[in-house]
């Protein structure tokens, strides 16, 4: 018997079930896949960050002595910002009049906008404060201060606390 005939004896055997299961057994399984879709979201909130270093005048003689400090902000993107500096924490300090103490002495300073020392810093919104827009990276913004010549208190260290606010 010819090997064809017996192929198909065993196939009539078999029957189509058989021959179904033969056939899908015999090629590579396929593989099938299925995907969706989803979002992903947030909402940024306007952030700002701020730090300041100190303002040291060093040793005063009775003459002008000028400084500098920085204050650092960091704010979100896009977002607009003010910084206001308060008047200290002399007693009857003003922006425009702040006193550092040492016990009762007091020795008279100010606090700028502009390397000029000409725009007052102040803490009043749209009149002495600073303003800008954030850019998400850290932002430098230097504060000169002087303190005036013709004063003659008391020897000593003297001290003031001066409050940074970011409003955004």
């Amino acid at each position: 018997m010819s090997s064809i005939l017996r192929w198909r004896r065993a196939l009539v055997r078999m029957g189509l079930a058989g021959m179904l299961a033969f056939s899908l057994s015999s090629g590579p399984a396929v593989a099938q896949t299925a995907t969706t879709t989803f979002q992903v979201t947030a909402t940024v909130q306007a952030t700002c960050l701020i730090a300041a270093t100190n303002l040291a005048f060093g040793t005063y003689a009775g003459v002008q002595i000028d400084a500098t400090s920085t204050i650092t902000i960091t704010c979100t993107n896009t977002t607009p910002w003010n910084i206001g500096l308060n008047a200290g924490t002399a007693p009857g300090a003003t922006v425009t009049t702040r006193r550092m103490l040492n016990g009762a002495a007091q020795l008279a300073y100010a606090l700028f906008r502009d390397a000029g020392r000409t725009l007052n810093w102040g803490n009043t919104i749209g009149t002495d404060t600073l303003s800008g827009t954030g850019t998400g990276i850290a932002t430098p913004l230097t504060v000169y201060g002087r303190v005036t010549a013709a004063q003659f208190p008391a020897p000593g260290g003297y001290v003031d606390t001066i409050t940074a606010t970011i409003t955004f």
